[in-house]
C-alpha cells in the first residue's frame, strides 16, 4: 500500500522551508518500517523507490514545479528508473534521500536521487520524469516558462547522457 500519511506528513513539512532553485538538491530524511521489509528483512527494492518518491515529489514543491502543474492541471510521470543498490537498509534505520534534477532535454527531466546511511551511501537512482498534460508529454520548454526558470539545461552528465543513449537502444514494445 502506498504510504499517503508519510506523503502527507512530507508534503506538509516542505512546504514550511524555503524555495529551492530548480536544480537545487532536497534532503529529506525517513525511517525504514517493518512495513517496507522483504523477506530477507532489508528494505524492499519496490518500496525503496517508494521512498524516493517521499523526495522527489517534495522536491517538486520547493523548487516550484508543484505548484505549476496544480494550476495547469498538469501531472508528473516517470518514464524510465535506472537504480543501484550497494548497502543493505534494515529496519529502524534512518536514512537520509538526497533529490536534484541534474538538467533536461526536450522532452524529459533527469532527476538524481541518493539514499545515505550513517554517511555511506545505500543506493542511487536516476529517473527521467515528464510533466504530462491530458494530450501526453509536455515539452520541457512550456513547463520551464511556466515556472519562469531558464530554458537551457546544464550539460547532463556524461552517465545520464550513456543511460540515454543506452536506453535508446532497447526495444520497444519488449521482446518476449
Amino acid at each position: 500500500m502506498y504510504p499517503i500519511v508519510r506523503m502527507v506528513k512530507e508534503l506538509a513539512v516542505q512546504s514550511r522551508k524555503p524555495r529551492l532553485p530548480f536544480l537545487g538538491t532536497h534532503v529529506s530524511h525517513h525511517i525504514c518500517w517493518p512495513w517496507d521489509l522483504d523477506i530477507w528483512l532489508e528494505l524492499n527494492n519496490g518500496r525503496s523507490l517508494t521512498l524516493y518518491d517521499l523526495g522527489r515529489i517534495p522536491l517538486g514543491l520547493r523548487v516550484g514545479l508543484v505548484p505549476v502543474m496544480r494550476r495547469n492541471r498538469w501531472a508528473l510521470t516517470m518514464a524510465g528508473v535506472s537504480v543501484r543498490w550497494r548497502r543493505r537498509t534494515r529496519v529502524f534505520d534512518k536514512v537520509e534521500i538526497h533529490s536534484r534534477c541534474v538538467g533536461w532535454d526536450d522532452r524529459f527531466l533527469y532527476i538524481e536521487q541518493s539514499m545515505w546511511h550513517r554517511g555511506q551511501a545505500n543506493s542511487a537512482a536516476l529517473y527521467r520524469a515528464a510533466v504530462t498534460d491530458r494530450n501526453g508529454l509536455l515539452p520541457t520548454a512550456k513547463v520551464l516558462a511556466a515556472m519562469g526558470a531558464e530554458a537551457a539545461s546544464p550539460e547532463l552528465p556524461a552517465h545520464v547522457r550513456a543511460w540515454i543513449e543506452a536506453d535508446a537502444t532497447r526495444p520497444w514494445p519488449p521482446e518476449t
